[in-house]
């Protein structure tokens, strides 16, 4: 299966699901809302949870009430989800080969993961396991980097990306239009992750499948950077706890015939 995704996602995942777990922000309750809201979802709705990862977003789906299926195709990512919350089908698969029927779920979510597959292959297999009417949900928990600081730590993440894709270059965008889904709906939160600069930076940082990628050497100078910054930034230095500003970008797409 890891042969079909991209290989900083099959490496770096593989080996970085403890930091994914420690190191990644929670969603803001307000996304379930939005979920409810915008995709539908409740009890009696059945939602795919696309590229689920180790279940981040998962329990905001369950808050729902609907029915969910996650689908992931990085083994150890899925362990981990299928361990932590037994109430969900995991299933091994990728978004161009999803192992459910035809139009079997209310609504496919993809949190955290649409760059990694975003071509016309993988929205007309999602089209195909989405009922008439059904919804494309997909959710992005970003660092805000307007604040110069986080400004500072993006570019020392960006610098080892190299062909990784990312949700910030916007060449997602590209597999849209698409005959089979009305136009693109966005909406914006906005929140802080808070907790030691261990967890919500180090963690963070290390939990990015292409630096999880790197040769120790190269990870160990990511570390010495951001402890760099960590010494020189007044809103980070000698605390305990502290807060990095993110925003979620939520986009929704309306399953139409073709």
């Amino acid at each position: 299966m890891s042969s079909n995704i991209h290989h900083a996602a099959a490496g770096g995942y593989a080996t970085a699901a403890a930091s994914y777990v420690k190191g990644r922000p929670d969603y803001l309750p307000a996304v379930s809302a939005w979920l409810q809201d915008s995709l539908g979802l409740g009890p009696g709705a059945t939602v795919l949870d696309l590229g689920a990862g180790t279940g981040k977003f998962t329990p905001r789906l369950l808050d729902t009430g609907a029915t969910v299926i996650a689908v992931e195709p990085v083994p150890a990512m899925l362990a981990r989800l299928a361990a932590a919350l037994p109430q969900v089908q995991a299933l091994a698969g990728t978004a161009t080969a999803i192992p459910l029927p035809d139009a079997s779920v209310d609504a496919v979510v993809c949190a955290q993961a649409f760059h990694w597959f975003a071509t016309p292959q993988a929205l007309d297999e999602i089209w195909r396991v989405l009922k008439p009417g059904g919804r494309l949900g997909l959710v992005w928990n970003l660092r805000d980097a307007s604040v110069p600081w986080v400004a500072r730590l993006d570019a020392i993440v960006n610098q080892a990306e190299g062909d990784t894709p990312r949700y910030y270059t916007g060449a997602w965008r590209r597999a849209f239009p698409h005959a089979g889904f009305a136009p693109l709906q966005e909406t914006q939160f906005s929140q802080e992750h808070t907790g030691s600069p261990e967890d919500v930076l180090f963690n963070r940082v290390r939990s990015t499948s292409f630096i999880a990628a790197l040769p120790p050497q190269a990870r160990q100078r990511i570390d010495d950077e951001i402890g760099l910054l960590v010494a020189s930034e007044p809103a980070l230095r000698g605390r305990d706890s502290i807060s990095v500003p993110y925003r979620t970008a939520a986009f929704v797409a309306q399953k139409q015939a073709i």
